[in-house]
């Protein structure tokens, strides 16, 4: 495994000086004021396509293809989960056979995989990271479904190659979470969908319990919009009203997290293996932390390249805020609702 990864990790970090690309990263909070972004000296849809430059292969390395969080069930494993949220997004979208579907922020396209093997739907993947597009190429070419499967290596602020009233359906999972403008975001999704299709969107948000006034829900907002690359975090309100402002018919809205006795909450497979199966190694905190140590020593043999384990500890430190964030109740990557283009 250390060999497989070390080779993954040289293929990603071509471009040298990955320690400063993590410094540079993790001061983008500070570069990012109005002035920057009015002059152009500040452009965030960048910002998002370099964070996962640089974390996109350790990610899916500790995370699997599919980048996400899901709802979680007792004994089930995170892979698990993940299919059985997927499926519920196939279901929820109603697709059929014949039907050409837009992936708005697509990844590497572990849920394209299962939406093009279960719905049997034409996918075009949205990405403006082409090291990603690289890779969900390969991996549908690897699945035999590279023929279900085109690509827009394009940000979705703006698809201007896309002609309006195009797809049947749509959905973006933990992908708009990341816009500069979720209106504007918004507004594009909208133009490119036929009239009647559906939308799905999953979002990172605020839940009702954070608390602007409180010193320590600012400074876990902080940590998360830092570590995450969020320009900002939304609430529930916001990303409806962000919704509805472009014309879209809401049809249900939720916090997918499962809650009371015997739950799973969603950062559980960041804290412990209690009711998780599979490999966790640089999932739980101590495993994390050996990794961040042993990667030092990886890089002083050339194993690693040089600054890897400051990517190691930069995704150490995102961890702690997730399940920080989870723990107080003020943060949730679920809020997962469906909304439809009218006719």
């Amino acid at each position: 495994m250390p060999w497989k990864l070390s080779k993954r990790l040289r293929d990603a970090y071509r471009e040298g000086n990955v320690a400063r690309r993590v410094q540079d990263f993790e001061g983008w909070m500070e570069r990012a004021t109005p002035e920057a972004v009015d002059s152009g000296d500040y452009d965030h849809t960048k910002l998002v396509k370099d964070y996962y430059d640089l974390y996109s292969e350790l990610m899916t390395w500790s995370w699997g293809e599919s980048l996400h969080f899901a709802p979680l069930a007792p004994h089930e494993t995170l892979e698990d989960s993940k299919i059985r949220h997927q499926r519920l997004m196939i279901d929820k979208l109603d697709l059929k056979q014949g039907m050409t579907v837009v992936d708005v922020g697509c990844g590497i396209g572990g849920p394209m995989r299962r939406v093009v093997r279960e719905a049997g739907v034409q996918v075009v993947g949205i990405n403006n990271n082409t090291i990603q597009l690289g890779k969900a190429k390969r991996l549908n070419a690897k699945a035999g479904l590279d023929h279900m499967v085109d690509y827009s290596a394009c940000s979705f602020m703006n698809m201007n190659g896309i002609e309006d009233n195009t797809f049947d359906g749509g959905y973006a999972i933990e992908s708009t979470c990341y816009a500069p403008d979720k209106k504007r975001a918004f507004e594009e999704i909208f133009r490119v969908l036929k009239p009647g299709a559906l939308f799905w969107g999953q979002e990172m948000c605020l839940t009702d319990k954070f608390n602007p006034n409180d010193n320590r829900h600012c400074d876990l907002k902080h940590d998360l919009q830092r570590d995450l690359a969020l320009k900002d975090i939304a609430t529930f309100g916001e990303v409806n009203q962000a919704l509805e402002a472009v014309g879209f018919h809401i049809i249900e809205g939720m916090d997918r997290e499962v809650s009371g006795e015997g739950a799973t909450p969603w950062y559980q497979p960041m804290e412990s293996r209690h009711g998780m199966l599979g490999n966790v190694l640089f999932r739980l905190p101590k495993g994390r932390r050996m990794i961040v140590a042993g990667s030092k020593l990886a890089e002083m043999v050339g194993l690693f390249p040089k600054g890897s384990a400051e990517v190691f500890r930069s995704l150490d430190q995102a961890a702690d805020a997730y399940v920080e964030g989870g723990k107080t109740g003020i943060f949730t990557p679920l809020y997962c609702f469906l909304a439809r283009k009218p006719h």
